[in-house]
């Protein structure tokens, strides 16, 4: 796993959204389309080092951030802005799908 990807939980996961852009995915690691989606993940997080926060949260492992953002299918991507929720995508993206959904919804702030 890219060492440009962070791991939240119940735990640490107001601190670690707070500030700046995060892009958080929502997983479980019995999920299919979530271990598909990790490549995907992986190299966003290598591109937009140093613009973008990337970050992973095991819902079964924090079930009141999972449960606070209706988190109800994933694998489930929440983009935050100094902790506010900007944009959720539910479901398997592509680089390019997953770039452009984060591009639209930052210019919509």
């Amino acid at each position: 796993m890219s060492d440009k990807i962070k791991h939240f939980d119940d735990t640490n996961f107001s601190s670690e959204v707070a500030n700046g852009i995060t892009l958080v995915d929502f997983y479980a690691d019995w999920c299919g389309p979530c271990r598909m989606m990790t490549p995907v993940i992986e190299e966003f997080a290598d591109k937009k080092s140093g613009e973008i926060v990337v970050g992973k949260l095991d819902i079964d492992a924090s079930p009141a951030v999972t449960q606070q953002f209706q988190v109800t299918s994933v694998p489930t991507l929440i983009l935050f802005k100094d902790g506010q929720p900007l944009g959720t995508f539910v479901g398997l993206k592509d680089l390019p799908q997953l770039e452009e959904l984060v591009i639209s919804s930052l210019q919509s702030v």
